[in-house]
């Protein structure tokens, strides 16, 4: 579905561009001055008004498509692939205690001696 939409709105994108391009500008420096044909098909003021309209009419959809579509992507990103997944139920192993080895042997005290030399 978004593809398909896209697919349309860039398709206005060039119609868009195109029909902007074919109108001759104020100062006649558009691409609409080197055919000079299209006032003919049209009649004298009649071409020039029909490409007004259809570039208003192009440029209302090209602004309702690009908010549409920024809705729908945004829709889509709100739903994550990851939703259905089921994580397993292992628990992860838990670390083991190192004990100390045990011996039968008890450690040995040093016996205490005085001092008694006199400086």
């Amino acid at each position: 579905m978004f593809g398909l939409l896209m697919t349309l709105f860039v398709i206005l994108c060039l119609f868009l561009a195109l029909f902007i391009l074919i109108q001759a500008g104020k100062g006649d420096m558009g691409l609409g001055s080197l055919g000079g044909g299209s006032q003919m098909l049209f009649g004298g003021a009649g071409g020039q008004e029909f490409f007004e309209k259809a570039t208003w009419i192009m440029g209302a959809l090209f602004i309702c498509g690009a908010l549409g579509l920024t809705i729908l992507k945004t829709k889509e990103a709100e739903t994550s692939r990851l939703d259905d997944y089921q994580a397993p139920l292992t628990q992860p192993k838990q670390p083991q205690k190192q004990t100390p080895p045990q011996t039968n042997e008890t450690p040995q005290e040093k016996p205490i001696t005085k001092d008694t030399s006199e400086k």
